[in-house]
């Protein structure tokens, strides 16, 4: 075993004992059966096997499948080649294990959904990075994840270069075109924020003239919603560096450096997490 082997891998917020047996559980049913492996294993059978990946990724997610392969056979030895963050070219081998077959086997699903999964994540994310890199601005995800996965999915787009922005509703206020709906106006939605004691208040706003009276009641940093490149850049005049900018509402790779050359601060993309494809991870068995 080499130096990347995770002994331990934490999560503030994230069980990795109770996700690896819920997994496992949706996928043995009531029960805790592969009726296939039974059948068609002998019990006895080692596999040797090999994870690998057959595109460009960045990495995320594989202390978690070593959790799903100990969970069913604590004696595999496992080899990580890569650990999560590196950025690896297609044909490359990620993982090797040695294990019951019966086991591999059925954690093999498991295993690969996740690690694919966040690997699409990692993968997009460091995209995204790339794309603006020497322009100053920082890339931010959003809460658009799926439910049950955020800690995991908010890993990934760090281990792509992202920086994870809201993890939930408690850790900040953004203030949006519904509350200001229900609030009367962009100020009073503001102004009852302060009064609450918030100490972050974002404020979203999708047109120039909301700048002035957001700041003036009290936002902390100002999400300039839809606004092309143009218009971004004289709002980012216009606060004159008083908070934080964030730039955000249908970025795509084609259009982020341009944003990210307005000189705002941020640059938020839903899509990191709620629309990365699942990279193509492989785990090829051989008999030992």
């Amino acid at each position: 075993m080499n130096g990347f082997y995770p002994d331990i891998f934490s999560l503030p917020g994230f069980d990795l004992a109770a996700f690896v047996a819920s997994t496992l559980a949706e996928d043995l049913g009531p029960d805790g059966r592969d009726v296939t492996s039974e059948a068609v294993i002998p019990a006895d059978a080692v596999f040797e096997g090999v994870m690998d990946s057959r595109d460009d990724v960045t990495l995320a997610g594989l202390p978690i499948a070593v959790a799903f392969f100990r969970a069913l056979d604590p004696d595999v030895a496992i080899e990580l080649l890569h650990q999560d963050g590196d950025r690896v070219a297609a044909g490359t081998d990620i993982m090797r294990i040695r294990g019951r077959a019966c086991a591999m086997l059925t954690a093999e699903r498991s295993a690969l959904n996740t690690v694919q999964h966040l690997t699409g994540i990692a993968t997009m994310s460091r995209a995204y990075v790339d794309a603006i890199d020497g322009t100053g601005a920082t890339l931010l995800d959003t809460r658009k994840t799926i439910p049950g996965l955020r800690v995991l999915e908010k890993y990934a787009t760090r281990m792509g270069g992202a920086t994870n922005h809201r993890m939930g509703l408690w850790d900040a206020a953004m203030i949006k075109d519904n509350h200001v709906a229900v609030a009367g106006s962009v100020e009073e939605a503001v102004r009852r924020a302060v009064a609450a004691g918030v100490a972050s208040i974002i404020v979203e706003v999708d047109r120039v003239d909301q700048i002035e009276p957001a700041l003036s009641a009290g936002a902390t940093h100002l999400l300039l919603d839809n606004m092309d490149a143009a218009t971004l850049r004289g709002a980012v005049a216009l606060v004159a560096g008083r908070v934080p900018t964030e730039a955000s509402g249908g970025v795509t790779l084609e259009t982020i450096r341009a944003k990210a050359q307005t000189g705002v601060t941020y640059i938020s993309v839903g899509r990191l997490t709620q629309s990365a494809p699942a990279a193509d991870i492989g785990l090829d068995f051989a008999y030992a």
